[in-house]
């Protein structure tokens, strides 16, 4: 079965991107462009990994990782932070809402695709 993988990101570019990279590592990919939009997408089709921007519109991506992990049907889902805020401060509260990664960008798209794969191992 291919695994489900939502990226949600406002920057087109970004989606573009990420969409060609995971589906050419043999990903199925669901886009959502607004914190709003990733939430519905991730209750309509259940992903197992979502990559997830911080600074999106109508719900930023710690309000959507805090959602997904109050919601008992969502709340094993992955979460991989991909965003430019570097911080320490930023990547304590990335992982403090929950999520299992966080990525500052610029990243590599290599550094990425085994971040992924090592976060879907143990349950692949």
């Amino acid at each position: 079965m291919t695994v489900k993988i939502l990226i949600a990101d406002d920057e087109p570019n970004i989606l573009i991107s990420l969409e060609y990279l995971m589906k050419r590592e043999g990903f199925e990919v669901h886009l959502a462009r607004d914190g709003r939009e990733a939430l519905a997408v991730l209750q309509q089709e259940r992903p197992r990994l979502v990559l997830l921007d911080v600074m999106m519109p109508h719900l930023s991506g710690f309000e959507v990782c805090q959602a997904l992990r109050a919601d008992e049907a969502l709340k094993d889902t992955l979460v991989l932070m991909l965003t430019a805020k570097g911080r320490d401060t930023d990547v304590a509260k990335g992982l403090g809402v929950g999520a299992d990664g966080y990525m500052t960008k610029p990243f590599s798209t290599k550094e990425l695709v085994q971040k992924v794969r090592s976060l879907l191992e143990p349950q692949a």
